[in-house]
């Protein structure tokens, strides 16, 4: 049987609970790799001294219901391929409302290593995204850092985050499933990683855009506490989260779309999977969406913000880093296309308070950066104006909040641009393919020149010195101080990398007049 032939096609399927316990070790039969644990028996594959277990089933979904975990298989599994993507916008396949599936890579799955374990939780807003990425398979990451590296597949949109609880409540969880998903994955790895050749007591779950933000709102949710013992953030912070108010105004429009009356929610359960996706607004599901879906303020599973009004006190013993990239929004509209190249300084205020999530004069926002950048176009502008306010201050406010929590965060800022697509510079998303070292995968936009290899190999050694012991500093390299509201030190990662205080300095203090408001929230 292999993982992918788990997979139920009806939602309403009724869900076995319990799980027999199984001996834990590893096998080695001839060409098959097998390893035993509390889940099961998977069979997975060795590719370049790696061994890889994909598609690995750790719950089952039903629709808008909490997730179940699943009964130890007395099948030996064949985890060799990924299992589907949550349903979704655009091209990705396969999908499959039953996702909850993950993917693991291990140099050695023996019981008594102990290694390092690197969770990822993959980006796209809540909107989309999957853990089978070429961009990040994980097999690269755990060659060079000794490490476990595991991704994993949850709900998203609607199916993850569609709140239904204060117009039905049947659903008292379905504000907040896809968080749900990642918690019962948590458990799934700190029940069987060991077996794998990983540490539960070495967790670090690590995250890129919308990834980050699960991430940070994780350790909002007192459910996770102590599934993971250190956090990377990479351009994506939740500061703060959907209140119920306006969340279930989303719900009822959402609702209206799809024609169901807002008195009988539970008529969703049987509408096909393609029409909830059709509802989703068409244009851009991340940035553009009229109607978002993210975590929700319920009072049940999420009780306050993540960073507001200060650090959430569940996470404040997760060692946590925090990094943005310099041209963040250089990856969100193409910087070639006649929109941007035609970008007028009269249109330009309008533009940017449209991106912003600040209540800042528009006009005196250009003002400052014709100011310090006179020699800039409108459209370089736009993109380090929103960069400034939509992608770093977040992170900054996740820093701030941590040391004035007595618990410091390490601070990055990627400045390395782009040499395949230089129009997008430092964009959004470019240490991804650096940390993973997946420098040839589609859209990395790294190349694989000297330069990107060099420093995809100190990233991948900071990022794992992280893991390993909550830290990203090691012998024999120079310090990099844990941020505090000081000094404000800050790494640099480019072609030479270095530790600077307080970098955009006169940025934080221009956006910092004003409050920050998350976006959807």
């Amino acid at each position: 049987m292999t993982a992918a032939a788990l997979l139920l096609p009806t939602r309403r399927a009724a869900i076995a609970g319990g799980a027999a316990m199984l001996g834990v070790g590893a096998l080695h039969a001839g060409a098959d790799l097998i390893v035993t644990c509390r889940a099961g028996r998977f069979t997975g594959e060795r590719q370049a001294g790696v061994a890889a277990f994909r598609g690995i089933r750790y719950g089952r979904a039903e629709r808008f219901r909490a997730p179940a975990a699943v009964p130890a298989s007395r099948e030996t599994i064949r985890a060799i391929e990924p299992g589907p993507a949550c349903p979704q916008r655009g091209k990705r396949k396969p999908q499959n409302e039953d996702c909850l599936t993950l993917n693991i890579w291990t140099s050695d799955p023996d019981a008594r290593a102990r290694r390092p374990v690197m969770v990822w939780v993959h980006g796209g807003g809540y909107a989309y995204g999957s853990a089978n990425d070429p961009i990040t398979d994980g097999r690269l990451l755990a060659a060079a850092g000794d490490v476990v590296v595991v991704t994993v597949n949850h709900r998203l949109n609607a199916l993850g985050y569609l709140y239904l609880a204060r117009l039905d409540p049947h659903f008292p969880d379905s504000g907040n499933n896809g968080q749900l998903d990642l918690i019962l994955a948590l458990k799934w790895v700190r029940d069987n990683i060991a077996a794998f050749g990983g540490d539960p007591a070495r967790i670090t779950l690590f995250g890129q855009s919308g990834g980050g933000a699960k991430t940070s709102t994780l350790m909002a949710m007192p459910a996770a506490k102590g599934l993971f013992h250190r956090a990377i953030t990479m351009s994506g912070q939740q500061v703060t989260v959907s209140g119920p108010v306006h969340a279930t105004r989303r719900t009822r429009a959402y609702l209206a779309r799809l024609g169901v009356p807002e008195a009988e929610p539970d008529r969703l359960l049987d509408l096909p999977v393609e029409k909830l996706i059709e509802a989703l607004d068409a244009d851009d599901p991340i940035e553009r969406s009229a109607i978002y879906f993210g975590p929700v303020l319920d009072g049940a599973w999420l009780s306050r913000h993540p960073c507001w009004p200060d650090a959430h006190p569940a996470g404040r013993d997760v060692a946590l880093m925090v990094g943005v990239t310099r041209d963040e929004t250089r990856d969100f509209s193409d910087p070639s296309s006649p929109e941007m190249r035609n970008l007028s300084w009269d249109a330009l205020p309008n533009r940017i308070a449209a991106e912003l999530p600040v209540d800042l004069l528009p006009e005196a926002i250009v003002r400052a950066y014709r100011a310090r950048m006179p020699n800039a176009s409108p459209a370089d502008i736009f993109y380090a104006a929103t960069s400034d306010g939509r992608s770093w201050r977040p992170s900054l406010i996740a820093a701030e909040a941590r040391a004035r929590a007595g618990r410091p965060a390490f601070a990055y800022q990627v400045d390395f641009a782009s040499p395949t697509n230089p129009d997008r510079g430092a964009f959004h998303g470019i240490d991804i393919g650096l940390v993973f070292g997946t420098l040839d995968a589609p859209y990395a936009w790294t190349g694989a020149g000297a330069a990107s290899r060099a420093l995809s190999r100190l990233m991948q050694e900071r990022f794992v010195a992280f893991a390993r012991n909550g830290t990203p500093n090691r012998p024999g390299v120079p310090p990099w101080p844990a941020y505090d509201v000081t000094k404000r030190a800050t790494m640099i990662f480019d072609t030479t990398s270095r530790v600077e205080n307080d970098p955009r300095r006169w940025q934080r203090e221009l956006f910092a007049v004003a409050p920050y408001t998350q976006p959807g929230s």
